[in-house]
């Protein structure tokens, strides 16, 4: 429905990873020392109210990211941000239109070699400038894509209908659509979801849904196997260990449960190898410096994860001292919350500690153990991370870096507070490279992912998968790696 001055390019597989120029006509190369962009901007663009798209429109798209308030740590390097709140925001130094022109300068404090993937998300996406600086609660502002928003409900459905202003302009920034009405239906069991798309009922099973496991095993049967797609995702789903407090500000602690830690047992309350594939190291797969590696397992392997070696996790627990140690582990309440810590217990009594379970429901848990005002009631902190957009940043250091630990605020992503100055600098170094000699810079993340890796501030179990169940009558199937299913491409027979 809406789209940015550049965007991720709509095709399927490792292409989709590409950014390219959406509403911008280029991609525009740095000025003013890496600190200045100068876009143009396409002419002849309509918002699905019929307004026409001008440059002054990107003045209110990024004041609202503070006055909404949106993630607004994504734009904080543009000029005047710092000054932005929920009660106002004047980014007339750092957002600068000229509609006669028809262009849009963006100006920043400082160099971000990530700014391209960061206008690509949604949060960068254009509306027109007369567009509230409020929530819009269920209206949804008006869009320059091939679809625009008909209804919502957040607990019926939601409709999306053909935009009838949309013209392609670029089909690999925005395609056109096939259907001219999307339905998405809020409310029902999985179970049934699966069976509505069996029935031919409905078309999809909703992506972030998971297939209850007697379904899953249906589901892989011949009769459906050109229904079922399934795609490894750029996630971890991993426990922070605190680096804060004993036994596991100890380096030998750390490494010795990451060697008791039972994947298998984990990949299964997970749903299986349908859903889910073990792992040690920081970075997912599907990235550029992702080369394999689990210093963590029994036998002689360092690449794949084969089982557990509690031989070896006992000797470091006694080498660091800290065996009999009272352990709290920390996860949510639901079912799966649930058995992932009961093993995490059951992993950690093995090799000497005395573990017991702190469970509370998903809204609060996350926050709770980002905040550095609780570290001192939990050892072990359940999480999971999906990427924001294909940087291997976005775990390396917003995950385990130096300047992501934020004291007493429940945003602090570096849950471990981790934090290595050697590492760290090797981070800064990583970056700085990316827009000159990304080769290079892909090598030393590598690095890097080891390292952090080897310094063990996590218990990495798995990267997940995702299945999408289609009926029998849907074609024209594509994943793309940052926006996953591309559900306006596909049509019916």
């Amino acid at each position: 429905t809406h789209d940015g001055l550049v965007g991720f390019a709509k095709v399927g597989g490792v292409p989709g990873s590409k950014i390219v120029p959406d509403l911008a006509t280029s991609i525009p190369t740095p000025t003013n020392g890496g600190k200045t962009y100068l876009f143009h901007i396409r002419k002849g663009i309509k918002f699905s109210n019929g307004q026409t798209l001008k440059p002054s429109d990107f003045v209110r798209t990024f004041e609202r990211q503070f006055t909404v308030p949106g993630p607004t740590s994504f734009y904080s390097g543009l000029i005047g941000a710092d000054k932005c709140s929920t009660k106002g925001c004047d980014l007339s130094k750092g957002v600068v239109a000229d509609d006669s022109a028809y262009t849009l300068t963006l100006n920043l404090t400082a160099p971000d070699p990530e700014l391209m993937d960061q206008l690509s998300l949604p949060f960068a996406f254009a509306v027109p400038g007369n567009t509230s600086p409020k929530l819009t609660g269920n209206n949804v502002p008006p869009g320059t894509g091939p679809y625009m928003w008909k209804s919502y409900n957040p607990n019926t459905q939601a409709v999306l209908v053909r935009n009838p202003y949309f013209h392609v302009w670029d089909a690999t920034a925005q395609p056109d659509g096939y259907p001219n009405e999307i339905i998405e239906k809020f409310g029902l069991q999985v179970s049934d979801e699966v069976r509505a798309v069996q029935n031919g009922q409905a078309n999809e099973v909703y992506d972030g849904d998971q297939i209850p496991s007697d379904q899953l095993s249906q589901l892989n049967s011949p009769k459906y196997a050109s229904q079922v797609h399934v795609n490894t995702l750029t996630a971890d789903w991993y426990f922070a260990l605190n680096t804060r407090r004993p036994p596991f500000n100890n380096l030998q602690a750390r490494q010795a449960i990451n060697y008791a830690s039972n994947r298998a047992a984990l990949v299964k309350i997970a749903g299986g190898s349908s859903l889910a594939v073990p792992t040690c190291q920081i970075l997912p797969p599907n990235y550029p410096s992702y080369t394999p590696y689990c210093p963590y397992t029994a036998g002689p392997g360092h690449n794949t994860w084969t089982g557990p070696d509690l031989t070896k996790a006992k000797q470091l627990v006694q080498q660091s001292g800290t065996a009999g140690m009272k352990v709290v582990v920390n996860g949510t309440n639901d079912q799966v919350g649930k058995a992932l810590v009961e093993q995490m217990i059951s992993d950690l009594d093995a090799i000497g500690y005395k573990a017991t379970p702190q469970l509370l429901s998903t809204s609060v848990q996350y926050p709770f153990v980002q905040n550095s005002a609780n570290s001192g009631k939990w050892n072990v902190g359940w999480s999971a991370w999906y990427q924001d957009y294909p940087a291997q940043s976005d775990f390396l250091n917003v995950l385990l870096g130096c300047g992501t630990i934020h004291p007493n605020s429940d945003a602090s992503p570096n849950i471990a507070a981790f934090c290595d100055k050697s590492i760290q600098s090797k981070i800064d170094q990583a970056e700085s490279m990316e827009a000159t000699d990304p080769t290079g810079a892909a090598t030393l993340w590598t690095q890097i992912d080891h390292a952090e890796t080897d310094a063990a501030p996590w218990v990495d179990m798995y990267n997940p998968k995702q299945i999408d169940f289609l009926s029998s009558n849907v074609h024209g199937y594509l994943w793309n790696p940052q926006w996953y299913i591309l559900i306006y491409r596909l049509w019916l027979s």
